[in-house]
């Protein structure tokens, strides 16, 4: 049986995208928030963590998540929980001028690509064949977002860059310095807690926690394959930081930095090498605007 999901997916990667993706992004407000990235680089986790800060007492699954902080196109019944009456809204689009306010996470393309093919794995879309799905990802078409080496720039190349209406993530940032990140998320949102109430947050979505509220509320179809319980079949994986090490060959490493490696190198992440131990977090201001153009216009 094919998904709802699925035909979306299909639809949104033909000539319909363009007309679709217009109609997706009707009744959005100048307040209104974005919590943008390319699939799989955390922002479910994010959002389930803003939600439990700004919609406390609120029973916190996934459902009630997705209703609230909802993705762009089913944003109608999303509520108001921002200071001056904006919705926080997910988006994995590429930037459009209707995006006035975003937090965009990025996350490195090589642990992004494992968690992609193991998610749709999950769904039943895809056959274990990596190698082509990998060449398939580094042409953009496993999903309807464009390649993450022109989404990346894409967003870095928004006007509103350099402006107080837009924050920069980094995945890895966030998974190291978990509640400094939640903290500038919430002064960049102008909302003001408890610090209490972030560290009740942030222990309400740990791995452990998202997992079992996937459990509770699975967010596979019913069409996937069954679940074994393994972090293959579920839809909250590890979440981890440069596990791509240890998973991609050394020709696929280098397929996807021919591809990426410059916009990896921009966004502060290593490339060329196998023995670094740990990313570097610095800032994509190392990123030159010709190159990032560059990139979006290939």
């Amino acid at each position: 049986m094919i998904t709802a999901k699925k035909v979306w997916y299909e639809v949104a990667k033909s000539g319909l995208r363009s007309p679709l993706t217009s109609i997706r992004h009707w009744g959005l407000d100048s307040r209104d928030a974005f919590i943008a990235s390319y699939p799989r680089s955390g922002n479910t986790w994010l959002r389930f963590v803003l939600f439990d800060i700004l919609a406390p007492g609120q029973t916190a699954g996934f459902n009630e998540v997705n209703h609230i902080i909802a993705e762009v196109g089913l944003h109608g019944p999303a509520i108001p929980l921002l200071p001056g009456g904006g919705r926080l809204i997910k988006t994995h689009e590429p930037y459009r001028k209707q995006y006035q306010k975003a937090i965009y996470l990025v996350r490195d393309v090589r642990d992004v690509v494992l968690s992609e093919f193991a998610y749709q794995k999950a769904l039943g879309w895809i056959s274990d064949d990596f190698d082509r799905f990998l060449r398939e990802f580094l042409r953009g078409e496993v999903n309807p977002f464009t390649p993450w080496h022109q989404h990346v720039p894409g967003w870095m190349e928004s006007p509103l860059v350099g402006t107080s209406n837009f924050l920069l993530i980094k995945f890895e940032d966030m998974r190291r310095n978990t509640e400094q990140i939640v903290n500038d998320v919430l002064d960049f949102l102008g909302v003001i807690v408890d610090p209490q109430t972030v560290r009740d947050a942030l222990a309400n979505n740990t791995l452990q926690r998202m997992q079992e509220k996937e459990q509770r509320s699975p967010q596979l179809s019913d069409t996937a394959p069954k679940s074994n319980g393994s972090e293959e079949s579920r839809f909250i994986r590890s979440g981890s930081v440069g596990g791509w090490r240890n998973r991609l060959t050394d020709l696929q490493v280098e397929m996807i930095e021919h591809q990426a490696g410059d916009v990896l190198t921009c966004m502060g992440y290593p490339t060329g090498s196998r023995k670094l131990e740990r990313l570097e977090s610095s800032a994509s201001a190392q990123c030159s605007e010709q190159h990032l153009a560059q990139q979006v216009s290939r």
